[in-house]
């Protein structure tokens, strides 16, 4: 449409991703115009997106912004090779902004080829607390940007299926939820709830012992090996891949296979001592997880010094 050409012209997308490749951040106007591209595209998916191999699947990034770099020049840069991200941009890392808005505009210039899914840190209330906000006003001078991008993550779908067989989501599963059609269904342009469905599919994480357990995050639950078995038996499902917790390893298997973690943010914290993995699915849904180290200290740039925020310590 006419529109959307004008839209599109607002905003030179190759100009940006250049730009943050070099890791500088783009205006507040920029900054703008591809929300609200962003939010047009985003507003059309449903909340679970169907996709296809091959494609690498990723896990929290938590603005560790050389680090995605690094995860680039192991995996490929986009469009070179599909990437599948499963939410947790920002917050506690030093460059949120940068992080998630390279990955917007590669989402947008390669839109068959990038996708994102939403983390329980794409949120207005935990980026208040975790540095994201903070960041937002300290490179830009006020919250706009902050304002902007938190309610653009209202738009960013739950989860993806690769091939009809693998589930991809953030957290992990929830008791008001037994089919794919259940997430299809919820109404999902919103904060995320504190409680309910959509919180679960954020919050939750497999565990050791069986059935459903209250999670210790104070949100979401745990679910058990009987829960996980159950839930892909029923919807035809190889597995599900999520993110969500710091792994030693990068990528950790549980439920007998049922479920795999997958952990992308290396030295998580800048101090974790993590490494951090990426899954690649070839056509055939073979898995190739590739592990990282963070980024050389050589190609970051000058570090800036400032004092640690309390919520490193």
């Amino acid at each position: 449409t006419n529109k959307q050409t004008k839209k599109k012209k607002m905003v030179d997308l190759d100009k940006c991703i250049e730009q943050l490749y070099r890791g500088e951040h783009i205006s507040a106007k920029d900054v703008k115009a591809v929300c609200e591209l962003a939010k047009e595209h985003f507003s059309q998916t449903s909340n679970v997106i169907p996709l296809n191999s091959p494609i690498t699947v990723c896990g929290d990034i938590h603005g560790q912004f050389y680090d995605l770099i690094e995860l680039f020049n192991i995996g490929g840069r986009p469009p070179n090779t599909n990437y599948l991200f499963m939410g947790d941009y920002v917050d506690r890392g030093y460059h949120s902004v940068e992080v998630v808005t390279l990955l917007l505009c590669l989402k947008l210039r390669y839109r068959k080829r990038v996708f994102l899914l939403r983390g329980n840190h794409e949120s207005r209330q935990i980026t208040q607390v975790y540095g994201f906000h903070d960041e937002c006003v300290r490179k830009y001078g006020t919250a706009n940007v902050w304002k902007e991008l938190t309610e653009l993550f209202d738009y960013l779908p739950l989860a993806a299926t690769i091939d009809n067989k693998i589930l991809a989501v953030h957290g992990g599963l929830s008791p008001s939820i037994d089919t794919l059609n259940d997430i299809r269904s919820l109404e999902r342009v919103q904060e995320v709830p504190l409680d309910g469905p959509m919180c679960d599919l954020m919050w939750s994480d497999p565990d050791e012992r069986k059935g459903w357990g209250l999670s210790q995050r104070g949100a979401g639950y745990t679910f058990g090996q009987d829960i996980s078995e159950k839930f892909n038996h029923n919807n035809n499902l190889s597995m599900i891949c999520r993110a969500h917790q710091l792994v030693m390893e990068g990528f950790n298997w549980s439920h007998v296979g049922n479920v795999v973690t997958i952990f992308s943010a290396p030295n998580y914290c800048y101090r974790c001592g993590n490494v951090a993995a990426i899954l690649e699915l070839d056509e055939h849904l073979n898995k190739n997880f590739k592990r990282f180290d963070d980024a050389p200290q050589g190609s970051r740039g000058i570090p800036a010094k400032r004092a640690q925020p309390e919520y490193f310590l």
